[in-house]
């Protein structure tokens, strides 16, 4: 499990899967976001842009992320 420490209030949703090394690069980011391979807290999301906080859990090819203070 990797662990992503905020500088702000949040971390984008495609930030984060390049914060963790599990994509190389936005254009990446954004194609498996939309073909709905990414979890966030156990549910699908579709969204690049989604604003992820402390305490958030996403979840991409066996992967787990977790999004701390």
């Amino acid at each position: 499990m990797a662990t992503i420490r905020l500088r702000d209030e949040y971390i984008k949703l495609g930030q984060a899967l390049k914060a963790a090394g599990l994509v190389e690069s936005g254009v990446e980011a954004k194609e498996v976001i939309q073909e709905g391979l990414v979890l966030v807290n156990g549910e699908t999301d579709t969204r690049r842009g989604r604003k992820l906080y402390a305490g958030d859990i996403v979840i991409f090819d066996g992967e787990e992320i977790r999004i701390a203070d």
